[in-house]
């Protein structure tokens, strides 16, 4: 790698770049993160995007959905995440979830919003679920200068809605509005669009049809990013085995094991050793 591409590479990751990366065919790699240990291995290991998902009211609280989670939470474990990042080489982006009942009652609330959001821990920008009937708000929110990604498909913060986590957009009728919806977020000025759990030619579709990247969590291999959340890679969770999950260790098994060995140790009283005490 030559000099300029090193530079480029280990640049801090902004919307543009994000968009150069759609031109270019280089693919955007997005994961979540809670704390500022998780951050600032993730964006050592050179992560585009950190997402400070509302998915920390069900991995972090241990709630069936995301939907308690409130705006001083979110806000808590953003600023760990973006202090993590700082104090790195500072490469990653960190996008933040707007919660549940934070942007959908009136355009003026979500604007006030955003901008406690934003003003509290210095992220990069917001993500808000939905298509065509927060357009307004998005446009409200970007005119100010606060970069939103958009989240189409299954948006879990619509979960009583659905009555379910299956495959959004299957029918044709749903499928034409996930369309029309992801176009109208781009033009109210989103710079990307999260893709959840619909048809990967769906997908594919939507990824062809805008200049925005679009980042898939089980939509398949066409978009032009993908996200997963830390905790389902990492194998912590041994409940949640979606199909659109890869997992990359199984630290649930490395962890207790090590914590029973410790337990172990202290009954036995071989810890401390003399060289680990003073």
């Amino acid at each position: 790698m030559n000099r300029s591409a090193q530079q480029k590479s280990s640049a801090h990751v902004t919307t543009r770049r994000l968009l150069d990366m759609k031109q270019n065919g280089e693919k955007i790699s997005m994961l979540t993160a809670y704390d500022y240990t998780m951050a600032r291995i993730l964006d050592r290991a050179g992560l585009d995007v950190i997402l400070v998902g509302d998915s920390a009211s069900n991995v972090f609280s241990g709630h069936s959905t995301t939907l308690p989670i409130t705006i001083e939470e979110m806000i808590y474990h953003a600023k760990a995440v973006v202090k993590g990042v700082h104090d790195e080489s500072g490469r990653a982006m960190v996008v933040v979830d707007m919660p549940f009942m934070s942007y959908q009652i009136s355009g003026d609330e979500a604007l006030r919003n955003a901008g406690k959001i934003m003003k509290e821990h210095g992220c990069d920008a917001l993500k808000l679920e939905g298509g065509m009937i927060i357009a307004d708000t998005v446009k409200r929110i970007t005119d100010v200068g606060i970069p939103v990604m958009g989240h189409l498909g299954l948006m879990p913060q619509s979960i009583y809605k659905y009555g379910s986590y299956r495959v959004r957009a299957q029918e044709e009728r749903e499928a034409e509005q996930l369309l029309e919806d992801a176009r109208i977020l781009e033009e109210s000025g989103a710079f990307a669009i999260v893709l959840e759990k619909i048809p990967s030619a769906l997908a594919a579709e939507a990824t062809r049809s805008l200049t925005i990247p679009t980042i898939g969590i089980g939509a398949g291999v066409a978009c032009d990013g993908q996200v997963l959340v830390i905790n389902d890679i990492l194998g912590l969770n041994r409940e949640f085995h979606p199909r659109f999950v890869r997992q990359y260790a199984d630290l649930n098994t490395v962890i207790e094991g090590a914590v029973r060995q410790y337990v172990e140790d202290v009954r036995q009283t071989s810890f401390p050793s003399p060289d680990e005490s003073y």
